[in-house]
C-alpha cells in the first residue's frame, strides 16, 4: 500500500462526515467575487479593482442562480469577495438566501467607511459564519503602503473592535511579501490581540497589480513555512495557507522529524489528528491538499469562471455553462487535477498529491500552469536519487 517508505499517494476522495468527496466532481470551496468595485487602491490588487460597479455584474437573478449551482454540487464553502464585496447592494440578501439553503457562507469585504456597525450587525443576524479582513503589516506605515490607502490601517482595526464586540469569528488575511517580511513576528502577535479565530497567509503571486520584485526569495518563503508550523503550536488561532502549497509539506516533514519517521511509512491522513495544534493547515475537513481548479473555483463578477482568481485563466460563463460542468469538463480544470502530469520537480515529487506547488504562481512565472512551483527549495526523492545514480 505504501511503496518504498514513500509518502502514500492520496486518492482524490476524502471524509467528510459520511460523504464522500472527490474533487474531480465538487469543488471543497468556491469564491464568488461578487463585484470588482473598490475604493482601496492595494499594489497586490489581483483585480485590479474599480472604483464603481461594472454593469455586466451578474444580476441578483443571476446570482440567485449560481448559488443553487454552487449548492448542488454537494455544498461547498463558499466566500464572497470582490473588488470591495460591501458595494454590491443585495449582498445580505444573496447571503441569506445561501444560508436559508444550509450553506457555510463567508465575506471578505475591505475595511472601508462602507463597513458599518450597521452592517456588521445585519451579516451577524443574516448568520454569516466569518468576517475577513486584510491586514498586511502590524503599523499603519506598513499595512497603508501596501494597500495603497493612507488611514487604511486604523480604519481596519476599528471596525475589527466592532467584530469583537459582536461576537463574530474574525479572520485576519495577510499577504506575505518583501513589505512585510520582517515584520511577521509583529503580525502574529497583532493577530492574537485582535482575538482572531484564523490567519490566513497568502503568499504573493505576481499577477494582476502583484509584481515578481515584491515576492519573497524560495528560501524565505521556507523559512516561513518552517516558523508558521511552530507557531501553529502555540498560537491561539487556526493557521490556513493559500498560493503556498508546500506548507503543507514542510508541515508533513516536521511531523516526520518529530515522530522520528526516517523514509518511514507515513501516510497524510495519518498526520491529520483532532488536536488543534497538529492539525495541518488548521482544517480538519481537507486532508488533501485543495489548489487551484482541485477542489478549489472562482467565479468573477461577470460570471467568468476560473481555477482561481490568482490564475485567470477563463474557462467558461455562468452564463452560459452551468459551474459544474466547466468545473468537472474543463480542460484546464482537468489538467489541474492531474499531479502526476505536473512537469518539472513538481510531478515527480512524492509530495505532489499533498501540496503539488502553486498552480497559479507557476503560471504567473512562467506562462503555463503545468510547469513547476517556482518559490521551492524542496528536491524531490526521485531526483535525489537520479543523482546518486549518476
Amino acid at each position: 500500500m505504501h511503496g518504498n517508505g514513500h509518502l502514500q499517494q492520496i486518492g482524490n476522495s476524502y471524509r467528510q462526515g459520511k460523504k464522500d468527496i472527490d474533487y474531480n466532481e465538487n469543488p471543497f470551496i468556491v469564491i464568488w467575487e461578487v463585484t470588482r468595485a473598490c475604493q482601496l487602491k492595494c499594489v497586490h490588487c489581483r483585480a485590479d479593482a474599480q472604483p464603481v460597479p461594472d454593469p455586466r455584474e451578474l444580476t441578483h437573478e443571476e446570482g440567485i442562480k449560481l448559488i443553487d449551482d454552487i449548492y448542488e454540487m454537494n455544498n461547498p464553502m463558499l466566500v464572497f469577495t470582490g473588488g470591495d464585496c460591501m458595494m454590491r447592494e443585495d449582498l445580505f440578501e444573496l447571503a441569506d438566501y445561501a444560508i436559508k439553503k444550509g450553506m457555510r457562507v463567508s465575506i471578505t469585504p475591505s475595511a472601508t467607511p462602507n463597513v458599518t456597525k450597521e452592517k456588521m450587525e445585519k451579516a451577524k443576524q443574516v448568520g454569516l459564519s466569518r468576517w475577513g479582513f486584510s491586514l498586511d503589516g502590524p503599523t499603519p506605515e506598513i499595512h497603508d503602503r501596501f494597500r495603497g490607502t493612507p488611514g487604511s490601517f486604523e480604519l481596519t482595526i476599528e471596525k475589527i473592535k466592532y467584530l469583537n464586540e459582536l461576537n463574530m469569528p474574525l479572520q485576519i488575511n495577510t499577504v506575505i511579501s518583501r513589505y512585510n517580511y520582517d515584520h511577521l513576528e509583529e503580525m502574529a502577535k497583532l493577530v492574537a490581540d485582535l482575538k482572531a479565530v484564523m490567519w490566513y497567509i497568502f503568499l504573493l503571486v505576481p499577477t494582476g497589480r502583484g509584481q515578481l520584485n515584491d515576492c519573497i526569495t524560495p528560501a524565505e518563503h521556507e523559512k516561513v513555512f518552517r516558523w508558521l508550523y511552530e507557531l501553529s503550536k502555540t498560537a491561539p488561532y487556526d493557521i490556513k495557507t493559500t498560493a503556498a502549497q508546500h506548507y503543507r509539506r514542510v508541515v508533513l516533514q516536521q511531523k516526520m522529524r518529530e515522530h522520528k519517521i526516517e523514509n518511514g511509512e507515513i501516510r497524510y491522513e495519518d498526520t491529520i489528528t483532532t488536536d488543534k495544534a497538529s492539525m495541518i493547515d488548521g482544517l480538519k475537513r481537507a486532508p488533501k491538499g485543495v489548489n487551484d481548479g482541485n477542489g478549489f473555483v472562482f467565479v468573477s463578477h461577470i460570471g467568468d469562471v476560473m481555477p482561481s482568481g490568482l490564475l485567470p485563466i477563463v474557462c467558461g460563463n455562468v452564463r452560459e455553462t452551468p459551474l459544474s460542468k466547466i468545473y468537472r469538463e474543463s480542460k484546464v480544470f482537468k489538467d489541474l487535477r492531474q499531479p502526476d502530469n505536473y512537469k518539472g520537480k513538481c510531478g515527480v515529487c512524492e509530495f505532489r498529491y499533498v501540496c503539488g506547488g502553486s498552480r497559479a504562481r507557476a503560471y504567473a512565472v512562467t506562462g503555463d500552469y503545468m510547469e513547476s512551483e517556482p518559490f521551492c527549495v524542496y528536491i524531490p526523492l526521485a531526483m535525489r536519487k537520479k543523482e546518486m545514480r549518476h
